[in-house]
């Protein structure tokens, strides 16, 4: 279908009804789909021919071979991600073109644009015109599929003078946006492509370079905007990006979990997903501190105590040392290894990388003694050997170590909580108390907490990489040659248009595929990204801040979070107070100010009772109401009328395949309730979970029953939580409570 053929199937002057517009569209849509069937089958079959070809030939041939084998997986994958909803607008422009708005961009076999990319400049217009701004716009149609088959339309006219005859009964203002946001939760996020407003339009397609804050209130959809921002980033500078690749931070497995299909469903597969705990290659954090250990690990102080402990195995010994090598006595001096010390901490490398420097240099004033007691000079062949022997010679050993001594980050940090004398050593500044809490069993597990600390520690200490230096030397010493075979290679076969002489080059390797950006990036601890994604950002520690500003030089983030929501005592109550330190001037904030989830009157209930304890709430409008949203159920038996509240909730939403109830409660409570309503597990399959505030976080449910709400503000997170589990649901929130409500919650209308 070329741009004449879809302006002619496209836009009529004739009026039809609803449903020859339907069938008109049902046209264009199986072109679509047809095309992408083809492309498919087309790399489907490139790739069934390059695994045919088997292990045979060079090893160029067989690296050439196994680098077009993972492109054209990664293509397969990406035009199967866009199945569900391939096209959902189309923009009518006042100077007759017909433009339609998918996931990904199609052109036909001639090169002509069939569907327009979501993130294209191209697009931009069906996100951001109004009537009173229509940007070249006469109408916006959304289209309302189910698998392939159009199932409805919604016109909106922006130009009521060049749109033309239009049929009355397609037309409406934001039917698209209310159906997503009533529909039956599924326990995975969906996305928002098809009915991005404008505000967040303009949030997703906001410059690279700098910190972006995106603050907002619950449900104004800060998380979905930020994956549409990295898949938009991802399209927009792809030559910058795809070589260092995308980070995004979630708060919990769980959450990650939740919002999976997201990317894929845009045309993006390449984005490395993590969580704090478990951003370290082969550091497993799954304990929990106490909030109390939490705030003082999460101080930026902490970045000295580390600091100074890597300093403290840096030491000069008490008394000189003697030492007897093949049979002459030697003396490891205090005054040598002081400024041998003095000479390695000049280099400003990482202590362990450092170490090789102090070594060297008391090896050589251990071989001047050793020449001296000989009476005369050493050849160079005789020096080379001594210097051997004395490296080998373990007293030599055992005392550099003691005044250089190499350790691992693990090591350092967990002799901090260990070893009370290592601490008082290390942290001065800490009162005694603060110390007391931070004292820990040998072997105790790591915690989310410890992860930046441990950072810290190797950022400090560093790896003796000198096999990596001389690996990366060499293959630095091939790259222009590879650059230009695979622009040779490129030139001469089918994929010319799906990747670029660079990107090919990089999956070319000796003895086979180099690993892809995101598998390269999660086994490397020093990995660089070009752009950072942070979601619920108001948890994050000063310290952990601190580490991921080092993942990212350039400073390019998206922050999204609310700092009225914060539960960590260590996290945000101000951006400007916690990002000025590591970010500087370098950051801007937007806001979203409309509430795309919650009722109206939860919302309302929500927000008074987050003012009456002072937290800092964001000004927002709730997009709709909805009939009985809020029910308040005094009892003197919670769990028996919890499990009744849930047996009611779980009949009126969850049906076949979507709708979820949750109950959110204190993490106290958590194991009783689920073991009262036998619930196990809170996978996104499960249509009733139990969940603590934080577990809560980022989701969203159907019906939430919230348990006892003066507990869960007087407890972990405080009100911070309350407000966080009170703004979940997009349907109803039910309150059990027997305890009086907390301020501003008890307003709520009672019961019936």
């Amino acid at each position: 279908m070329d741009g004449r053929s879809a302006r002619t199937a496209g836009r009529r002057k004739v009026h039809v009804g609803r449903s020859e517009e339907i069938q008109l569209e049902q046209t264009v849509v199986d072109r679509l789909y047809a095309r992408l069937d083809e492309l498919r089958s087309a790399t489907r079959d490139r790739l069934a021919r390059t695994r045919r070809s088997g292990p045979s030939g060079s090893p160029q041939n067989r690296s050439e071979r196994d680098a077009f084998a993972t492109l054209y997986e990664d293509r397969v994958a990406q035009l199967d991600g866009v199945e569900d909803r391939l096209v959902f607008g189309r923009l009518d422009l006042v100077d007759g073109e017909t433009r339609y708005v998918g996931r990904v961009g199609l052109a036909d076999a001639e090169h002509t644009s069939m569907l327009t990319d979501w993130r294209a400049p191209a697009a931009q217009t069906f996100y951001r015109a109004t009537s009173a701004r229509p940007d070249g716009a006469a109408r916006r149609r959304h289209l309302v599929t189910h698998a392939r088959r159009v199932t409805g339309l919604e016109d909106e006219l922006l130009d009521l003078d060049a749109a033309g005859d239009v049929n009355a009964s397609t037309l409406s203002g934001e039917g698209a946006l209310l159906a997503a946001m009533t529909a039956g939760r599924t326990g995975r996020m969906g996305d928002i492509v098809a009915t991005i407003q404008a505000e967040q339009d303009a949030i997703i397609r906001s410059a690279l370079s700098g910190a972006l804050v995106v603050q907002g209130g619950p449900g104004t959809g800060k998380t979905a905007v930020a994956l549409h921002r990295a898949a938009y980033l991802l399209y927009a500078h792809r030559r910058v990006l795809e070589r260092s690749g995308v980070l995004l931070v979630g708060p919990s497995r769980s959450f990650l979990h939740y919002i999976d299909q997201v990317l894929p469903s845009l045309g993006e597969t390449g984005v490395v997903s993590t969580t704090l705990a478990d951003i370290l290659p082969g550091v497993r954090a799954r304990a929990v501190e106490p909030p109390d250990v939490a705030l003082v690990k999460g101080r930026a102080g902490m970045a000295d105590v580390v600091r100074r402990a890597v300093r403290a195995r840096e030491r000069v010994p008490a008394r000189d040392v003697p030492v007897r090598v093949d049979g002459t006595d030697l003396v490891i001096r205090r005054r040598d290894v002081r400024d041998a010390i003095a000479h390695a901490r000049r280099t400003h490398k990482p202590h362990n990388l450092a170490r090789v420097t102090f070594v060297r240099e008391m090896l050589a004033r251990l071989a001047e003694q050793y020449a001296s007691a000989q009476g005369e000079p050493l050849s160079p062949e005789d020096r080379s050997v001594l210097l051997e022997d004395l490296r080998a010679d373990r007293d030599v050993r055992v005392a550099l170590n003691v005044a250089w001594f190499p350790i691992t980050p693990q090591r350092l940090v967990e002799d901090l909580w260990t070893k009370p004398h290592r601490l008082v050593e290390a942290a001065p500044a800490l009162s005694a108390a603060d110390r007391r809490l931070l004292v820990r069993a040998q072997g105790a597990p790591w915690t989310e907490d410890d992860v930046p600390l441990l950072d810290e520690a190797a950022e400090l200490l560093g790896e003796d990489d000198q096999a990596e230096r001389a690996q990366a030397a060499a293959e630095a010493a091939q790259r222009t040659a590879d650059v230009e075979y695979a622009r040779q290679v490129l030139e001469s076969s089918e994929a010319g248009g799906l990747v670029g002489a660079d990107e090919l080059a990089d999956r070319f390797a000796a003895s086979g595929p180099r690993l892809t950006t995101a598998e390269r990036a999660t086994q490397d601890r020093s990995w660089t990204y070009g752009h950072v994604v942070v979601d619920e950002a108001q948890e994050l520690s000063a310290m952990a801040w601190r580490m991921l500003v080092r993942r990212c030089p350039t400073r390019s983030f998206t922050i999204v979070g609310d700092v009225a929501q914060t539960s960590s005592p260590a996290g945000a109550r101000s951006w400007a107070q916690m990002l000025e330190p590591v970010l500087g001037d370098g950051w801007r904030l937007a806001e979203l100010t409309v509430n795309y989830r919650t009722p109206t009157t939860v919302a309302d209930a929500a927000r008074r009772a987050a003012l009456a304890a002072g937290l800092p709430v964001s000004p927002q409008t709730s997009a709709r109401d909805v009939a009985g949203s809020l029910r308040v159920v005094p009892t003197t038996d919670l769990l028996t009328t919890v499990e009744r509240e849930v047996r009611d909730a779980r009949a009126e939403f969850v049906r076949d395949e979507s709708g979820r109830v949750a109950v959110i409660a204190t993490d106290s409570d958590v194991s009783a309730l689920r073991e009262r309503l036998g619930v196990v597990g809170a996978g996104p399959d499960t249509p009733v979970v139990v969940l603590g505030p934080v577990e809560a976080k980022g989701l969203e449910f159907d019906c939430v029953v919230l348990v006892e709400p003066a507990r869960i503000a007087t407890r972990g997170g405080g009100p911070g939580d309350l407000y966080v589990a009170a703004t979940r649901p997009t349907q109803r929130l039910v309150v059990v409570h027997a305890q009086p409500l907390p301020a501003g919650l008890q307003e709520s209308p009672a019961s019936p």
